[in-house]
């Protein structure tokens, strides 16, 4: 929730995990946020950053790996790591 200045006064804000779009609860303690640097082609990173938010399910399943991987690509992070059908 945001006050008239524009600024959350919220204790907690929900996330959702990136891989499956679910809900993230405050008790999943296995849950992770990961910030990726932007950098530019000489390898210096720029202020740019990206987040990304995996669920403790999805880092149980083994599947965190994958899913980071695909995401990235989806957001051009990297290339010619992670194909799959579409």
């Amino acid at each position: 929730m945001e006050n008239d200045k524009g600024e959350l006064v919220d204790l907690y804000v929900p996330r959702k995990c990136h891989a499956t779009g679910r809900l993230i609860t405050p008790k999943d303690h296995t849950s992770v946020q990961l910030s990726v640097a932007q950098v530019d082609a000489n390898g210096k990173m720029t202020d740019g950053r990206e987040f990304i938010a995996l669920s403790g399910d999805v880092r149980a399943m083994g599947e965190a790996d994958d899913s980071i991987n695909r995401l990235a690509t989806e957001r051009g992070l990297l290339r010619n790591v992670f194909t799959y059908a579409k």
